[in-house]
């Protein structure tokens, strides 16, 4: 019959292998997570012309939202904003245009979905002169229609967010840095929209 010394350190030796094996999954699981996050980054950055022109993008962006005082400000300094609207949650992905794919964020709020580009573009005023502008879109979400996930055939892992508008325009996001999160978030506030328009109308 084992002694309760010899008992307290088998406990304490159970112990021990539990805390070792909570530990081992904890670290597998951020593990899991910085691989997505990284395949997410290699997949935004690829949808850009040049690598080089890619970070000088993201460098600006930041070095904006630093200077302005946050996300929250940069939204409110390139949109109107209505009272109690609240900005639920930011996201750099690319907006698919004839051009090509711009860069920026798509900004998600109680009222809108925004998309402004990170960086100015070039356009000519109707007087012929050069003029550098950002690229922005403005979706009023009781102007969603759906909210449609969509992929590469060939590869997977590239996903694509198409927002349809109930007067037949057709928005495609890609490259998000965390698709699924943004996706979510875009569900949540078009879900929103709909409760409050069916309280109001009721």
């Amino acid at each position: 019959m084992p002694t309760p010394a010899h008992q307290s350190l088998i406990l304490k030796q159970s112990n021990t292998a539990d805390r070792v094996d909570s530990m081992l999954k904890r670290m597998n699981k951020l593990g899991k997570k910085a691989d997505k996050f990284a395949h997410g980054i290699r997949e935004h950055v690829k949808l850009g012309n040049k690598i080089s022109e890619t970070l000088k993008g993201k460098l600006t962006l930041g070095a904006r939202i630093l200077q302005v005082g946050g996300v929250k400000k940069v939204f409110r300094q390139f949109f109107s904003v209505s009272e109690g609207e609240r900005l639920l949650k930011a996201c750099q992905c690319y907006l698919s245009t004839t051009s090509g794919p711009i860069a920026g964020l798509l900004f998600i709020s109680t009222h809108k979905l925004a998309f402004c580009s990170e960086r100015s573009i070039q356009l000519s005023s109707p007087e012929g002169k050069s003029i550098r502008v950002h690229y922005k879109v403005v979706i009023p979400l009781e102007k969603i229609e759906s909210a449609n996930q969509s992929e590469n055939a060939k590869k997977p892992s590239q996903k694509y967010m198409e927002l349809v508008t109930v007067d037949g325009f057709d928005f495609w996001f890609m490259g998000f840095l965390s698709y699924k999160k943004a996706f979510k978030y875009v569900e949540q506030a078009v879900s929103i929209c709909r409760m409050a328009t069916t309280t109001t109308s009721i």
